[in-house]
């Protein structure tokens, strides 16, 4: 959680729009990064406001029945979530707003230790992509593992 606590130190004094949190075992699309930063520019201006965005569709969100909402990005569809893990993208403004409870998400124990940001997607909107652009390449049998219609060993095969 080290990393974690100077990356959102960092976040919140760099001078830079968007932030990327990624952890060190996520595999992407090749247009993974394109495809978020125009749909969070498309999403943001539609709903005029700011919000997260998670490149990964994690199977664990299919297992409970919550409303969601669907958006059109800029070259597949979004859904709202209220769970990631720690790997998202958000800006600047959401960091300084939820400075407090980022920080607390890095220094105090929490069940699950995401908890701080599931309060905060209470109250402001993250979306997740289907299908994914990221993988969580943590044990599939997991609930974090494989996401539905994603194509690990190619999206593997084209990153080498």
């Amino acid at each position: 959680m080290r990393n974690l606590f100077k990356s959102i130190e960092i976040a919140a004094t760099e001078n830079t729009d968007l932030f990327y949190f990624l952890e060190d075992d996520y595999i992407h699309t090749n247009e993974a990064i394109t495809e978020m930063l125009f749909t969070y520019e498309k999403i943001s201006s539609q709903l005029n406001q700011e919000l997260f965005l998670c490149p990964a569709d994690y199977p664990y969100l299919y297992s409970s029945i919550d409303n969601t909402k669907i958006f059109f990005g800029n070259m597949r569809h979004w859904r709202s979530v209220n769970e990631t893990l720690i790997t998202f993208l958000t800006s600047k403004n959401m960091i300084n707003k939820y400075l407090t409870e980022l920080k607390l998400m890095a220094t105090v124990r929490h069940h699950p230790m995401e908890l701080k940001l599931h309060e905060i997607y209470k109250k402001e909107y993250c979306i997740s992509p289907i299908p994914a652009l990221a993988m969580h390449a943590t044990n599939i049998n997991s609930t974090y593992g494989l996401p539905p219609n994603f194509d690990w060993k190619k999206v593997w095969d084209e990153n080498q």
